[in-house]
């Protein structure tokens, strides 16, 4: 039987901080990077197991 997988991360201090913040107030994605995740959802698509 399969057991849960505890993760153990956690984040005290400035790095709570700065993660709180980054998922308050995410930066969008710039067009290049859209680009580069298309791309490579394409060849995942185009070469599957």
């Amino acid at each position: 039987m399969a057991y849960p997988i505890e993760l153990g991360l956690v984040l005290e201090g400035e790095d709570a901080e700065t993660f709180s913040e980054d998922i308050k107030n995410p930066i969008p994605a710039s067009k290049e990077e859209v680009s580069v995740f298309k791309e490579t959802i394409r060849i995942y698509n185009k070469h599957r197991v």
